[in-house]
């Protein structure tokens, strides 16, 4: 049986989706918010965590960071021997459970994030649900999965010119937070949380925080 950690902020696209993956044999299906995410995982010891990367809790301290630390190791018992290894197999061997994204083709900085957290599948939110049972099949057994609708938006990825931290920084910054908020969630000095933002607004050809903020939301990396 492969254990399947979803998560994704909407609880009615969230049930409806873990209601679909349910019904097939081999799934065993949990689902919560990014909020619970990580906790979740560290107890149900998921073989693939399906993850909204649209969510700004993605890039926040409790989101895909914590959460790509957390893991399966093997089954004690009952499942097939080519599931016992799951949880190792998904991450060349690291006791991790195997990361499964679900991404926007025209949101670049997402993908770039699941892809520098070592993500294993990527998969685009406009496929079908037998879609994505056919990733996480492949992801439970250290497979790489990556949907061909989401070519361009990799391609688009590449090009950004900001850090991860940077992102993340940004992310917290789109949703409204002040410099005081922000330095508090991703546990930082308000004075660097400064000069991040300063770096932003260089590396985007901004004149301002405000004016960062469109032209990211414009590119799709926030």
């Amino acid at each position: 049986m492969i254990r399947v950690l979803l998560v994704h902020d909407t609880y009615l696209l969230r049930t409806a989706l873990a209601f679909l993956l349910g019904r097939e044999p081999d799934l065993e299906v949990t689902s919560a918010s990014w909020q619970r995410a990580a906790d979740l995982a560290r107890a149900l010891r998921p073989h693939v965590c399906v993850v909204d990367m649209d969510s700004p809790e993605a890039g926040g301290p409790r989101g895909l960071r914590e959460l790509s630390g957390n893991g399966s190791g093997s089954e004690n018992g009952n499942g097939s021997g080519n599931v016992d290894a799951l949880g190792e197999a998904a991450a060349g061997g690291g006791g991790r459970a195997a990361l499964l994204a679900l991404a926007s083709a025209g949101r670049p900085g997402p993908l770039r994030r699941a892809y520098e957290e070592k993500a294993l599948g990527y998969l685009s939110k406009n496929a079908s649900p037998d879609r994505l049972v056919e990733g996480i099949r492949h992801v439970a057994k250290g497979e790489r999965f990556i949907d061909e609708a989401l070519g361009f938006g990799f391609l688009e990825a590449a090009e950004i010119p900001l850090t991860r931290r940077e992102l993340s920084v940004l992310s917290l910054a789109a949703e409204g937070a002040s410099v005081g908020e922000i330095a508090r969630s991703l546990h930082l000095s308000n004075g660097t949380v400064r000069n991040y933002m300063a770096a932003i607004t260089r590396k985007t050809g901004a004149r301002n925080r405000v004016d960062a903020i469109r032209i990211s939301r414009g590119a799709g990396w926030v």
